[in-house]
């Protein structure tokens, strides 16, 4: 609980810092598209004389970040399809090591409600997966394209100020994890002991999907801190009903642009995820951080 208090209300503090923005979204019926390309890089080398320490290293990231929006009269319907993929190679190291590893598609439909302009009616599906493996520190392949994957789809209510600001509320949240069989593939005799640790991101063996049903919550805001200087926040929470309630899911995404010109900016991307159903690296549940700084080619269309 004092996770999710301490991430609510770093996503309330900066709604607050921005109270006063009434950007007002486009009244532009029918569809309308946008994307972003970008390429980050970064890279560190010290010589045999460097007597501070240092390893050298080199990293990149590609993402596709697609949004196409269709608004009629009362009905609006929002899609974003993202794609990102990282990679660093640590000195004299054979082989590159995944950084980062997304393929996820929302798309969330609203009714205006009547007589308001910020309320909805809503119904949203969200997926998400990896394209490709992950190893863990021993090499040993513990994630592949679709394994896991995750899809979310339920009703609610959806509050939208603007293009840059949404809340999504959706109490009766079906959620859907699946995964390879390789993975979850125990001896008889042993499932018990694989299912008291967790499971497979929650998957109990011989199995290949999970289902759970519960209560999510998605928000979005973005704002211009200085001129040139925006940060985009991204929210989600997911309480399972049937099993831990208390234990809520948190998925919290922060992405920090400096725009040095048209084609180039600094950027620093955070991602902060707490999962009950995961067993992290050191054997514990705790947050899973990733954080990623470089600087970046830019292309908008």
């Amino acid at each position: 609980m004092k996770k999710l208090t301490l991430i609510m209300a770093l996503f309330v503090g900066l709604v607050s810092m921005n109270a006063q923005d009434k950007e007002a979204d486009s009244t532009k019926q029918g569809w309308t598209r946008s994307g972003q390309f970008q390429v980050l890089f970064n890279q560190s080398a010290f010589n045999n004389n460097w007597t501070a320490g240092g390893v050298s290293s080199i990293a990149g990231n590609l993402s596709l970040n697609y949004d196409f929006n269709y608004v009629n009269d009362d009905i609006i319907w929002d899609n974003r399809f993202i794609v990102a993929y990282g990679v660093t190679k640590i000195d004299d190291a054979e082989n590159f090591t995944k950084t980062d590893d997304r393929l996820e598609f929302t798309s969330l439909l609203g009714k205006e409600v009547k007589g308001s302009a910020t309320w909805f009616y809503s119904a949203f599906l969200n997926f998400k997966t990896q394209m490709d493996s992950g190893f863990n520190e021993d090499g040993e392949k513990i994630t592949h394209f679709f394994s896991p994957a995750y899809l979310q789809v339920g009703p609610g209510m959806l509050w939208k100020k603007s293009n840059n600001l949404s809340v999504n509320i959706a109490p009766a949240t079906a959620r859907f994890i699946f995964v390879h069989d390789e993975f979850t593939a125990v001896a008889p005799g042993f499932e018990d002991e694989f299912n008291d640790a967790g499971g497979y991101f929650g998957v109990e063996a011989n199995e290949t999907s999970r289902f759970e049903f519960g209560a999510s919550l998605n928000a979005y805001y973005k704002l211009k801190l200085v001129e040139n200087v925006t940060m985009e926040n991204i929210l989600n929470l997911y309480s399972n009903y049937l099993d831990k309630p208390q234990n809520v899911d948190i998925d919290y995404t922060m992405n920090l642009a400096m725009k040095i010109n048209k084609f180039m900016s600094a950027n620093i991307a955070f991602q902060a995820i707490y999962d009950d159903n995961v067993i992290t690296n050191d054997g514990s549940k705790g947050f899973q951080i990733r954080e990623v700084f470089g600087l970046g080619f830019n292309y908008t269309f």
